[in-house]
């Protein structure tokens, strides 16, 4: 039953990066429309922005997984 929790767990926490992921997206989108010419030095912010948020997500995944296994 603990590991199942785990995984609604997770599911819970996804939302986090998912909302954030959003936002830096459309940070940039209504940056780069305001400003076109600002395209080559947003997008570089951009992606680091989503690799950090994501990683959140997949640290976040591993830990599910590694504490159903410990519960087992």
């Amino acid at each position: 039953m603990g590991g199942s929790l785990n995984m609604v767990g997770y599911g819970l926490a996804a939302i986090g990066p998912g909302i954030g992921i959003g936002l830096i997206f459309a940070a940039y989108i209504n940056g780069t429309a305001r400003q076109p010419e600002m395209q080559s030095r947003l997008q570089p912010i951009a992606i680091l922005g989503f690799a950090l948020a994501e990683a959140l997500a997949i640290i976040g995944i591993a830990l599910a997984f590694v504490i159903k296994a410990s519960n087992s």
